[in-house]
């Protein structure tokens, strides 16, 4: 989320005219997350989030819109796209594309128990499932050519160790990473701050701007490598059968996504690695952004070669559908 463009409550009461939603009682930056300008927008009718597309250009911004009100559609707890009185979803604040959307209830989890991370790996299969049905999504934007790309803008920065992995392991990545598991359109971000919690239930699910088509695995190794990581960068098993299962209970695993698991896990360290390094190394300014330590994800890639396939996996191989 992040503050990049600041608005003024003015000009946000300015806004909210275009919409039904009452006076403008209070305008709050969100200092979370690292894409778009977020901001908690409570009103006299009740509490919003209004998000202003830093990068998402306005002919972009539309696939995100409706596929968030698609998503709600299908009975998914994400947040609901509002209409101005004219009918758009899209509007324009500080001459960004703007979006607002229904704020939910609940609360993000730093430590999940084993059965809000069984409920995590069932919302996962159950957006993959019911995304099957939007039309024509985009390919996600931060796939290993994006990778690639970066790390070559970013290279001249890091010290010749972090060179030398990062230019090892888009090798490895090129060579092993199978190019005919199962696709579909990804969260791609599905870490424990973009899930919302009411006890062991999920309330919400935030953040799909990144969303796009890649392989399924590569969306449920970004999520393990968050949700099941341990203190030393490992993961944890029960978590990962937890998940896993949940998961496989909803769409089955292919044998072929379990022998690309490992390289799967690595492919998600990669990315977000290198996201953090262009983060750190190439940071955009803001009156309210969260930069997010590199090295941590240097660690968890470190750790996912050196566990090799010893990495945790489903209590039995998962039988294709």
């Amino acid at each position: 989320m992040s503050v990049f463009t600041q608005l003024t409550t003015a000009q946000a009461a300015a806004g909210l005219e275009a919409y039904p939603l009452g006076n403008l009682e209070a305008l709050t930056g969100i200092a979370e997350g690292v894409q778009n300008s977020n901001f908690f927008l409570n009103t006299s009718t009740g509490d919003y989030v209004l998000t202003l597309f830093e990068e998402v250009t306005a002919e972009q911004a539309p696939f995100y819109i409706q596929l968030l009100a698609h998503l709600a559609a299908q009975g998914l707890p994400c947040p609901a796209p509002v209409a101005n009185r004219r009918g758009a979803l899209l509007t324009t604040l500080g001459d960004k594309p703007a979006v607002i959307v229904s704020r939910l209830a609940g609360r993000s989890e730093d430590t999940p128990n084993l059965a809000q991370c069984a409920a995590v790996g069932g919302l996962l299969a159950a957006l993959h499932l019911a995304a099957r049905s939007f039309p024509a999504p985009p390919r996600h934007q931060r796939d290993i050519d994006w990778c690639a790309r970066v790390a070559v803008e970013i290279e001249s920065c890091l010290a010749e160790d972090d060179a030398r992995l990062l230019r090892d392991e888009l090798r490895q990545q090129r060579a092993l990473r199978p190019d005919d598991l199962p696709r579909g359109l990804i969260h791609a971000d599905l870490f424990r701050d973009n899930v919302l919690f009411s006890g062991d239930r999920i309330s919400g699910v935030l953040d799909f701007y990144f969303a796009g088509v890649d392989d399924l695995l590569f969306d449920l190794a970004v999520t393990v490598n968050d949700w099941c990581l341990t203190a030393d960068a490992a993961l944890d098993s029960e978590r990962c059968a937890a998940l896993l299962g949940a998961y496989d209970a909803q769409r089955p695993l292919l044998p072929a996504e379990q022998a690309a698991w490992p390289t799967l896990l690595r492919a998600a360290a990669l990315r977000f690695w290198i996201s953090r390094l262009q983060d750190y190394h190439l940071p955009r300014t803001g009156d309210l952004v969260l930069m997010r330590d590199p090295d941590a994800y240097r660690s968890i890639l470190l750790a996912r070669i050196a566990s090799g396939s010893k990495v945790p996996w489903l209590a039995s191989p998962a039988q294709g559908d």
